[in-house]
């Protein structure tokens, strides 16, 4: 059943470039009624299964249809109605996706009330009766609705000019963004280096589900374990609303450093726990707080940053394509960690080794992150390879 999760993930990895060439194709509307009628089915399915493979066939489904139905094209919707105000639009969504993770004990209640066959399929009616209503509310980019970004000023339905009226509207109101093309953004240094920092993330977060084994491998009693492991939640909510804030105010590229940081403070105190130092064992009432709030602040913060950084720097013409590029590379990363945490507590039946190799990682993703290129920098570049001006507004 693990290889089937790290399958989940390369599969997704594989499909997310496509994600981005279908939404800007077909517009988020029919991407995303796809997608949650797609993930409804499999999660109907996978109440029925018999066998492994019944098992692996609805998890291959389920990750066709949440790769067009949820992340890519719900955050690149939401980033085309956006420029100045994009960090704090992208920290509101991101918030509301954390406060899912609050419905846990609802959800671990209705499987020992109802069992999970019962549960996965009422999920999956509850994809079709949420999902593709919301579908069919999602609006591409508001100038095809005669309207600006960031709430500017509507524009006279049916006025002559159309995209040309928007463009001069925009700019009078100030809000001014690069475009570049997906070819020209795959042959800039920064692309590379974003992607690499946050799959280096990914990679530590995506081994968060071994965190309740390791807790109570480290001698830390079950009711803690899960104490510690459920509150990174709210840390994690508090990271997403505070950096829509931050973000209007200070540089990106010092706060993604920056909650790589927090969060890589965070895993230190997290391999720290009940460690056995000469004579000492470091406390869990030391070490605890720390991963609790280090590791929920720093991977909250960290995920609205990157989404805005991606289409602060290469605008919103791409923003689907890339943003589906950049979720393949770190569906890589994350494939790649339950198992190397899996493979290396069956070497050293220990987790602590595994996660401080982890830890290392993570660590790397800070100076990625602070050496960054500008904004103004990546921009030239991307008028020379365009061979003239690339910035415009609207």
């Amino acid at each position: 059943t693990a290889g089937a999760v790290s399958l989940q993930r390369t599969e997704s990895g594989l499909i997310s470039p496509f994600v981005g060439t279908v939404l800007e194709k077909f517009g988020p509307k029919k991407a995303m009624a796809f997608g949650m009628a797609v993930t409804g089915a499999a999660f109907i399915m996978m109440s029925l299964v018999q066998s492994l493979w019944q098992f692996y066939l609805a998890m291959a489904l389920m990750t066709v249809g949440m790769s067009f139905g949820t992340f890519i094209v719900i955050v690149a919707t939401v980033g085309n109605w956006f420029i100045r105000k994009r960090g704090k639009a992208l920290s509101v969504l991101m918030a509301a996706s954390a406060i899912g993770g609050f419905t846990l004990p609802l959800l671990v209640f209705s499987i020992d009330h109802f069992g999970w066959r019962h549960v996965l399929f009422a999920v999956g009616i509850g994809f079709w009766i949420v999902g593709l209503p919301a579908a069919f509310i999602v609006r591409r980019r508001p100038e095809d609705y005669g309207q600006l970004p960031d709430g500017g000023a509507a524009l006279a339905a049916g006025s002559p000019g159309g995209s040309a009226a928007a463009s001069h509207a925009q700019a009078a109101g100030g809000a001014q963004e690069t475009n570049v093309r997906v070819r020209d953004a795959l042959k800039m240094r920064f692309f590379w280096q974003l992607s690499l920092a946050t799959s280096l993330g990914q990679l530590v977060s995506s081994a968060n589900l071994l965190h309740l084994p390791a807790l109570k491998q480290f001698g830390v009693s079950p009711g803690l374990a899960a104490a510690a492991a459920g509150s990174v939640a709210f840390g994690d909510l508090a990271g997403r609303l505070l950096a829509g804030w931050a973000g209007e105010r200070y540089d990106k590229r010092l706060l993604l450093a920056g909650a790589f940081a927090v969060q890589t403070l965070g895993m230190i105190g997290f391999t720290l726990v009940n460690l056995d130092v000469g004579p000492f064992t470091i406390s869990p009432a030391v070490t605890l707080p720390v991963f609790v709030v280090g590791f929920g602040l720093g991977f909250g913060a960290s995920i609205p940053v990157r989404l805005s950084i991606l289409a602060d720097y290469f605008g919103r013409k791409s923003y689907g394509s890339l943003l589906g590029m950049t979720s393949s590379v770190s569906a890589g990363f994350g494939a790649l960690g339950p198992v190397f945490v899996g493979a290396m507590f069956d070497f050293t039946e220990s987790y602590r080794l595994a996660f401080a190799v982890l830890t290392v990682a993570l660590a790397l993703s800070i100076p990625l992150s602070l050496t960054l290129e500008s904004q103004s920098r990546v921009a030239a570049q991307a008028r020379l390879r365009a061979g003239g001006p690339t910035t415009s507004s609207g």
